[in-house]
């Protein structure tokens, strides 16, 4: 476990095995927490939770946090409980205002240095991780976006999903490197055999557990930038 919490590029408990396949989540990984969209999705989310089922808003709100508390996802619990048609929830939760996040050529040149395979494993939706890759100016270096669709819409933290990406992409989890701002989501990852990153920052609440995160940095760019590659 990593118990030092002083603002770091890159703190580990393990040594960088070779690399052939990266992994990233989108939403605070990719671009930084600061840029807080998810306070836009949050927000879209109760919206439609109360159109949908016309409730009010804070009834919404609250059926929301119980459904992602019990189900992984809000959308899982909607599907389960009301016959929600996830393609409209998932349009309308991630139709937000992207300008917070800002092109990163830095990103840019950090991705082209490492070798090997690049994919994006995200919560959210193709669509969206799409924008955001566009927006930041690197959607140019990955192969593929894994998103909750692909996942059969089962969260990140599902062992089963992890299980199904990498069969789906033809992973090899012990060259494999997993990018997450979220610990939970590293450890099926880490169950598999793939090195794991806790891309950390100060929205996450309480403290998480870490016991199978083998890395910890606050700065993503320079984490790529630091670690090895060969020649």
């Amino acid at each position: 476990m990593v118990n030092d919490s002083s603002p770091s590029a890159v703190r580990q408990r393990a040594g960088r095995r070779p690399v052939a396949t990266w992994v990233f989540d989108l939403d605070n990984t990719l671009y930084p927490a600061r840029c807080n969209l998810f306070a836009q999705i949050d927000q879209r989310m109760g919206e439609y939770i109360s159109r949908t089922l016309g409730i009010e808003f804070q009834a919404a709100r609250i059926l929301q946090k119980r459904y992602y508390s019990e189900h992984g996802t809000t959308l899982n619990g909607l599907m389960l409980h009301h016959g929600i048609e996830p393609a409209s929830y998932l349009d309308y939760v991630h139709d937000i205002d992207l300008t917070p996040v800002e092109p990163s050529p830095e990103l840019d040149r950090a991705l082209a240095r490492l070798p090997g395979r690049k994919l994006v494993y995200t919560n959210g939706s193709l669509g969206h991780a799409t924008r955001v890759l566009e927006r930041l100016g690197v959607g140019h270096h990955f192969e593929a976006v894994h998103d909750i669709v692909a996942a059969e819409y089962r969260p990140k933290h599902d062992a089963a999903a992890h299980a199904h990406f990498v069969a789906r992409h033809g992973v090899e989890p012990r060259a494999a490197a997993m990018f997450d701002d979220i610990p939970a989501n590293l450890r099926p990852a880490a169950d598999l055999g793939m090195t794991t990153i806790w891309v950390r920052h100060d929205r996450v609440d309480g403290a998480p557990d870490t016991a199978h995160v083998d890395h910890v940095t606050d700065d993503l760019i320079a984490c790529l930038e630091d670690w090895p590659v060969a020649e």
